[in-house]
């Protein structure tokens, strides 16, 4: 691109970042309308299928297909629009038709979608509602009236709902999955433009979505709570264990490493889904926020009806996650703990071991010695009979030499060669090991 001052080059990804925050903006296009929001769960090849699968429904109206790496789309066939994105773990399709049955979910708008291409769709669903955007003049409604006679649009179950958008709608649920699969939203039009009803749109299905969302974590909390109920009580058969006179500090480590090898998976394996809810319910608050909802006298809002029922299950599972956590510092205390003391055993064994080998040594030393002495005894008596030998020799050939006066001379004589010869032998010893 092309610049009008000479700054540095632009960053690879400069455009598309920037351009992001217009990426998924809502659009319907027109008032009124019918929508329909399905929320599919897929594995890695089923998002590469549906990319596919959207091209073809493309190729049928002869409309421009997604582009490859795209993780969102928007476009208007004949008689209904759609908008679908892409997300880390699940997928959205929004369908749109702008028109409004007498009853507000006695038509939805998927009944617009070719039934054939539905069908086809992968993955599972997690989240499925309709939605209908009416005038209060359509169904009869008057905000000053009993809001009982809204139940008629939700099987006759007790309604919540709240003053949004500055008043301008007014939004009603039952949070119920109806016989046909889907949960309902029934907007009442007071001052919407269009752009604000896009924008409530996308809030309340992204409500919807994130709630459901966050509450995957709830069994897996339920399921991890007798493990770490039992995680428990095995920590504290150990250490109470670690505190008795006569127990086996080499088996008590045993247990504690295959304890805390247990913890550790239970964390690793479950860590991303905890995570993962309180992510999700972080966005849930925000979209009720900005909702921006004011009371209807009677009824219930939609912040405080998910408040009441997500709150809690939320709050369940970052119990269990935090206790997971919490047991894992107490086993690696533990273990620190006995290996300090297993560590000390050890030392005093070793200290035992090398007085042991000391006095084996001193010991050995001393024979040696003893045996050096005893040495020295015999080559002195060696040396002096081969002296004696030759005195005899000499005497024999005329020589006037008394042998055995010159052997008994000779010992003194001996045993200080001897003797020097040995303290030599210890030097150059010494010197070398040194």
């Amino acid at each position: 691109m092309t610049t009008l001052f000479p700054i540095p080059e632009n960053h690879p990804q400069r455009f598309v970042l920037h351009n992001e925050v217009h990426a998924r903006a809502p659009s319907i296009g027109s008032l009124p309308v019918r929508a329909s929001h399905l929320a599919l769960l897929l594995s890695s090849d089923e998002k590469m299928q549906e990319r596919k699968h959207l091209t073809t429904l493309c190729e049928r109206f002869g409309v421009a297909k997604p582009e490859k790496e795209a993780d969102h789309f928007s476009a208007t066939f004949n008689s209904f629009q759609i908008r679908w994105e892409q997300h880390g773990e699940f997928s959205t399709y929004s369908f749109y038709v702008h028109d409004t049955p007498k009853e507000p979910f006695a038509d939805s708008a998927l009944k617009k979608v070719p039934v054939d291409w539905m069908s086809q769709l992968t993955g599972q669903v997690i989240v499925a509602a309709h939605t209908t955007i009416v005038c209060a003049a359509d169904i009869n409604y008057d905000e000053n009236a009993d809001l009982a006679a809204l139940s008629v649009h939700f099987a006759d179950n007790p309604v919540i709902g709240s003053k949004v958008t500055g008043g301008a709608a007014s939004v009603f649920t039952d949070f119920r999955i109806h016989v046909d699969g889907f949960s309902r939203f029934l907007i009442i039009n007071h001052d919407l433009r269009t752009e604000q009803a896009g924008r409530l749109l996308q809030r309340l299905f992204e409500i919807e979505v994130y709630r459901v969302m966050a509450l995957l974590a709830f069994p897996i909390a339920r399921k991890l709570r007798p493990a770490l109920n039992k995680s428990d009580r095995q920590l504290y058969s150990i250490t109470n264990a670690m505190t008795l006179p006569d127990n086996n500090d080499s088996e008590l480590l045993d247990e504690l490493t295959t304890l805390a090898a247990e913890v550790e998976n239970y964390i690793s394996s479950n860590h991303f889904r905890f995570a993962a809810a309180s992510a999700y319910y972080q966005l849930v608050q925000q979209r009720v926020n900005d909702l921006r909802e004011v009371r209807i006298q009677g009824i219930q809002t939609l912040g405080e009806f998910i408040k009441r029922r997500l709150e809690p299950a939320i709050n369940t599972c970052e119990s269990i996650s935090q206790r997971f956590t919490q047991l894992s510092e107490r086993v690696s205390n533990a273990s620190q703990l006995l290996r300090t003391r297993v560590d000390i055993i050890i030392e005093k064994q070793n200290q035992g071991l090398l007085t042991s080998m000391a006095l084996r040594a001193k010991m050995q030393l001393r024979m040696q010695q003893m045996v050096e002495g005893i040495s020295m005894v015999a080559i002195t008596y060696y040396a002096t009979s081969l002296i004696g030998k030759i005195a005899e020799a000499l005497h024999l050939v005329g020589w006037k030499v008394n042998p055995e006066l010159i052997e008994g001379i000779s010992i003194p004589f001996i045993l200080i060669i001897i003797a020097i010869s040995s303290k030599r032998i210890h030097k150059i010893i010494a010197n070398t090991t040194e």
